[in-house]
């Protein structure tokens, strides 16, 4: 008789009539529990289980397989050889692998999990049947296909520190934050899938997810809800991004909760082809309820000046945008209220930057409009026309370019009427933007009077607009203004330079 299951371990079943045992497996140290035998038996065998619920298809009963000390050990081999393998891969020597390998049990015993899990049809029956043998083994091409893409996948998390995960399995270093809470309730379905909070880190949580969307059927499919968003158009690498930045994602249902926000969304008239996109930046997007916070949430914004027309727009640049609340969302609002737009152009506001939302009013907004006011500029004309600039960092962004213009003979006013020109002049990099852009504009016999005319001149690219138009006009020997240079299409572009040679010729 067996008590006190939980979900993937390896127990050893003696022929003494009861045993108490408490092994620990992979990144879970499990409960003891006890297993009778029949004593006539004189088996001795290693019992490697796992509780498949959903997936078994037997009423929800526990799903299991025998597996023979023997066989145990040689796929625990495999493992190591397939792990040893991938490390020369990676560039350690022999020595360094075998070293790395003997200080790794755990992680072994990880993948031999690992492997049950991908083939697992293999190692589960409708009820507990203890046999002498498990069946054929397992190739070595099988174990690999199994375990090559989990440890690929690893490699793409973790780089340079794959080894210390290796080695200290299940408590790896813990390479960046993740979100401790899942936004997704924990239910009894789920349950048994997660890592039990008092043994596992954060890191191990991660792994977990992982592994989930990566197995692969005997059949030789992923899971449902990863096929379906391949179907979309998601690739598996942007499947395991989503995972390593929320992991709840991976345990989200396909038919509760993924399909139906996809279907919400291209009902809106969202591309098929931007939901990949959607899900990828804003993932706990699939765990919130459509009726009781999506859609109130979108009406609430629309009664802000949100244009309901342009909801595929917004939501592909600011999907995050319906998962605040409306304590945010109306705080953010009564500021934009403040600074002096009308209720018109706070609805534009929303809707052609809604990653506005996004900043602190207190942290973010509030200090940046000090900042412009304290140079004399028309702060709710510069959040009309370029709303992205008060999500810049005041230090790094916004006082380096005032003192790039200062420093090469600007006034403040001259500053000013750039910024009115061209509110976006401030989201450019000075180094990466301006620095090779000005050093260029000091060829161009142009004054500096010029860029104040048009500062919309650091807005186009240096080598595929800039220099090229530029040799054409001296090519000419003609002389237009920079506005003409530059922001005319192509065929006006030509009739303007038609024009001042034939004026030059009848010169």
């Amino acid at each position: 008789m067996l008590s006190s299951l939980s979900t993937s371990s390896c127990v050893v079943v003696c022929r003494q009539p009861l045993k108490k045992i408490s092994i620990s497996v992979a990144s879970t140290s499990w409960r003891p529990f006890y297993i009778r035998t029949h004593s006539r038996s004189p088996l001795r065998v290693l019992v490697c289980w796992a509780k498949y619920a959903a997936e078994s298809g037997v009423d929800g009963s526990f799903s299991l397989r025998m597996v023979p000390p023997s066989l145990f050990a040689a796929e625990k081999e495999e493992a190591k050889a397939v792990l040893t393998l991938f490390l020369k891969k990676q560039g350690l020597s022999s020595a360094l692998a075998a070293r790395v390998i003997n200080k790794s049990d755990a992680f072994v015993d990880h993948l031999v999990s690992q492997l049950h899990s991908v083939h697992k049809s293999r190692y589960l029956s409708p009820k507990l049947i203890f046999l002498d043998t498990a069946g054929r083994e397992l190739t070595t091409l099988e174990i690999r296909d199994a375990l090559i893409p989990y440890l690929e996948t690893l490699l793409e998390e973790y780089g340079g520190i794959l080894v210390d995960v290796v080695e200290n399995f299940p408590n790896p270093p813990v390479k960046e934050s993740i979100e401790a809470n899942y936004q997704n309730p924990i239910t009894e379905e789920n349950l048994d899938t997660l890592v039990s909070p008092s043994n596992a880190i954060l890191d191990s949580k991660k792994l977990k997810a992982l592994a989930r969307v990566s197995e692969i059927s005997p059949a030789g499919k992923f899971p449902a809800h990863v096929c379906y968003l391949v179907e979309l158009g998601m690739d598996l690498k942007a499947i395991r991004e989503v995972i390593r930045k929320f992991p709840a994602f991976a345990y989200y249902s396909l038919d509760r909760k993924i399909k139906p926000l996809v279907e919400f969304l291209l009902d809106l008239g969202i591309l098929k082809s931007d939901i990949p996109t959607i899900i990828s930046k804003r993932p706990q997007l699939c765990g919130i309820s459509l009726s009781e916070n999506l859609i109130p949430t979108m009406a609430f914004l629309e009664n802000l000046g949100v244009d309901k027309r342009q909801w595929p727009k917004v939501i592909y640049r600011f999907p995050a945008l319906l998962t605040y609340s409306r304590s945010k969302l109306k705080g953010t609002v009564d500021f934009l209220y403040e600074v002096g737009l009308s209720a018109e152009n706070v609805g534009k506001v929303l809707t052609r930057c809604p990653n506005i939302i996004s900043y602190s009013v207190e942290d973010k907004l509030r200090p940046t409009v000090e900042y412009f006011s304290s140079l004399g500029i028309d702060v709710a004309h510069l959040l009309q026309r370029s709303p992205q600039t008060f999500g810049l960092s005041i230090e790094a962004n916004l006082k380096p370019l005032t003192e790039f213009f200062l420093e090469r003979g600007y006034s403040i006013e001259d500053v000013r009427t750039m910024i009115s020109r061209y509110g976006a002049l401030y989201t450019f990099s000075v180094a990466e933007n301006l620095v090779p852009k000005w050093e260029f504009f000091l060829t161009m016999d142009y004054p500096k009077s010029e860029l104040v005319k048009f500062p919309q001149y650091f807005g186009y690219s240096l080598e595929v607009r800039i220099k090229p138009r530029y040799a054409i006009v001296k090519e000419h020997g003609v002389r237009l203004l920079l506005n003409q240079v530059l922001s005319l299409s192509g065929p006006e572009f030509d009739k303007a330079l038609r024009r001042k040679v034939k004026k030059k010729h009848n010169n």
